[in-house]
């Protein structure tokens, strides 16, 4: 996981480091004799940037798709544990206190135990009892009238809803880019910068600052596509507010 300070070594590193390349490159064939290649390096980086291009919008579209999906999932996981709590009231009143204690517990554990391990790349199972309790308390439940069977049916089918999410959830939070996927990526830019290091241009400081430039726009590319690889780690995090809502409602019940 990457911290902000981590971010900016990154792309600090990443841009400055073809200069020294782009220096020793003058020393040892200069921008006059380069000069009259420029037509075939030209042709060359357009290629590379064209195909890099391609592979880093792609990354980047699928990463933030994961993202929001995640986002959308544990929206509807909250969503699905206050169903829960309003359904309760059709049950009989030992299962109702039972159900809404536990709802309130989940919410909790969710919020203060289970978010903060997640943000630090890890599974947490602390819920995990919490919704065995849930299930025990409605399948124990006796219906004496039609209301309280159907209360009983609709709570266990948003707590099977419910159970799935937390399920994706918790491969989301472990879910990221294979290792084969960044190596194409980093190596890429890196061919991709370099190559940009090989037109003939005598004015070093302009060609310098193009090159930064290029490297400066990939690193940061490649810096919020590793944010938001990680939809629970990073600067960039999904936040349990649907959870701290679901709190609030249950405040605010009489």
């Amino acid at each position: 996981m990457l911290t902000a300070f981590d971010n900016f070594i990154v792309i600090l590193a990443f841009t400055l480091g073809p200069l020294p390349f782009l220096f020793i490159l003058n020393r040892f064939w200069p921008a006059t004799r380069r000069r009259i290649h420029n037509d075939i390096i030209g042709w060359q980086v357009g290629v590379l940037g064209t195909t890099y291009a391609v592979i880093m919008g792609f990354m980047l579209y699928a990463v933030w798709s994961s993202y929001q999906d995640a986002e959308i999932n544990a929206e509807a996981e909250a969503n699905c544990l206050v169903s829960v709590y309003r359904l309760a009231d059709g049950l009989p009143a030992a299962q109702r206190e039972q159900v809404h204690q536990l709802a309130r517990q989940y919410a909790r554990i969710v919020v203060e135990q289970e978010w903060p391990v997640m943000h630090q790349g890890k599974l947490s199972l602390a819920g995990h009892d919490t919704i065995h309790d849930l299930w025990t308390a409605v399948l124990q439940t006796k219906p004496a009238t039609f209301g309280e069977q159907t209360s009983m049916n609709l709570t266990l089918g948003e707590i099977s809803t419910m159970t799935e999410h937390r399920r994706v959830r918790q491969l989301e939070s472990q879910s990221k880019l294979p290792g084969i996927l960044w190596l194409v990526l980093i190596v890429g830019g890196g061919i991709t910068t370099l190559s940009s290091c090989l037109f003939g241009i005598e004015d070093f400081k302009l060609h310098c600052i193009q090159v930064v430039s290029l490297a400066l726009m990939l690193s940061f590319i490649l810096i919020a596509i590793a944010d938001i690889d990680r939809p629970f780690q990073g600067t960039v995090h999904i936040e349990p507010r649907g959870f701290d809502r679901a709190r609030e409602t249950f405040t605010q019940d009489p």
